[in-house]
């Protein structure tokens, strides 16, 4: 099955709405089942359009030899094959952008060193509308990083093709400054025997919410989506994934973990599986594990799974929210380790088989020490 553009694949989940027109979403309320857990008089009129375009996010990138980078308008025949916007703010920024980042990996590319896209936003009074797609040509191999900083509200839509036999490891990381919104849409098309590795990291902003999808333009696909927040006092981060198994003998892992901490800290997970009738030999796991370090903090975790044939290989979710284990910290304490140092080593510890999936010690490095510093900051 070759990748296909626009209203000829299949957008959304059965029941759900996927369009590029923003008239054809209503205005949320709240009270939908996918705007339920979101504070929307947070999000700044990107929800109701109210909230006009003129802010701006710079964009730097730093690429190889041999990556095409381009700047081109929306009529863009690269623009939108992954799919149509599936929520109203989605829609919104695909009616808003001016202009959209194309990065190209050529086919049999093995990039030397990653894409690192810095995204820096310069004021979250006005908003920011924007577009960026990913192409990974057949049987390329390459590591972009998305890296966002600075104050902005943004709302985007970031598409991913992975061509035939190739493999991308896209890392997102949300580092924004304290008063900063992001609402983002992410969506992927895994050519055949392709294989994506995404990890999504959201530890800055006042509220940010990514919705990632993924799709399978042929059999033999792989995608692995991984996950890490850190929610502090009064954030709202909230992660909305949908992996639609609509080819056969596809795979997918899903883990995301979080920790919280401080009063009205609030996390939102939704993993949402869908294996179509004819995705015969499906293979699929999603796992949410959530951590709570303090009273006052609040997790939601939601994993979803439908399944139209017997026919697979494997399917399953689990998700659960706690607290410090108290056997550890028992353990950790019975050798001399202090009692904050000990719960420390539990957080890292908690993190750590997501962080090893990013495969940049430079970025590793970084991430540790800022949860290190989420930590110190709260006296844990």
């Amino acid at each position: 099955m070759g990748i296909t553009h626009k209203s000829d694949r299949i957008d959304a989940r059965p029941g759900s709405i996927a369009s590029f027109d923003v008239a054809d979403f209503p205005v949320p309320h709240g009270r939908e089942e996918n705007w339920r857990f979101t504070p929307l008089a947070r999000l700044r009129g990107l929800h109701d359009g109210t909230a006009q375009p003129g802010g701006k996010v710079a964009v730097d990138i730093d690429a190889p030899d041999g990556v095409v980078v381009e700047t081109v308008d929306r009529d863009d025949p690269r623009i939108g094959r992954t799919g149509a916007p599936v929520d109203r703010v989605a829609a919104a920024a695909w009616s808003s952008f001016a202009e959209a980042t194309v990065i190209t990996v050529p086919s049999e590319s093995v990039l030397d060193r990653p894409v690192w896209v810095t995204r820096r936003g310069e004021s979250a009074d006005v908003a920011s509308f924007a577009h960026v797609v990913i192409d990974i040509a057949p049987f390329a191999t390459a590591v972009v990083v998305l890296d966002h900083a600075g104050s902005a509200t943004l709302a985007d839509n970031v598409e991913i093709v992975v061509g035939e036999s190739a493999n991308l490891t896209l890392v997102s990381l949300q580092d924004w400054s304290r008063d900063s919104v992001h609402v983002s849409q992410h969506r992927a098309l895994v050519g055949r025997d392709a294989r994506l590795k995404a990890v999504h990291v959201s530890l800055g902003g006042d509220l940010v919410r990514i919705a990632p999808s993924v799709a399978y333009a042929g059999p033999g696909g792989d995608a692995e989506l991984w996950g890490l927040f850190f929610a502090d006092e009064g954030q709202h981060l909230e992660h909305r994934l949908f992996v639609d198994h609509e080819a056969p003998h596809c795979r997918s892992r899903v883990t995301y973990k979080g920790a919280l901490q401080g009063k009205n800290a609030h996390t939102v997970w939704i993993g949402d599986v869908l294996i179509r009738a004819k995705a015969v030999g499906t293979d699929t796991y999603e796992l949410n594990r959530n951590l709570v370090l303090t009273d006052g903090a609040r997790a939601d975790s939601v994993p979803n799974l439908e399944i139209e044939t017997g026919e697979v290989t494997g399917a399953g979710h689990a998700s659960a929210t706690g607290r410090f284990d108290d056997e550890q910290l028992f353990y950790l304490q019975a050798r001399g380790i202090p009692a904050d140092e000990a719960r420390r080593l539990v957080v890292r510890g908690f993190f750590h088989e997501v962080l090893q999936q990013i495969g940049i010690d430079e970025l590793e490095a970084r991430l540790v020490a800022k949860v290190e510093q989420e930590l110190e900051g709260h006296g844990v």
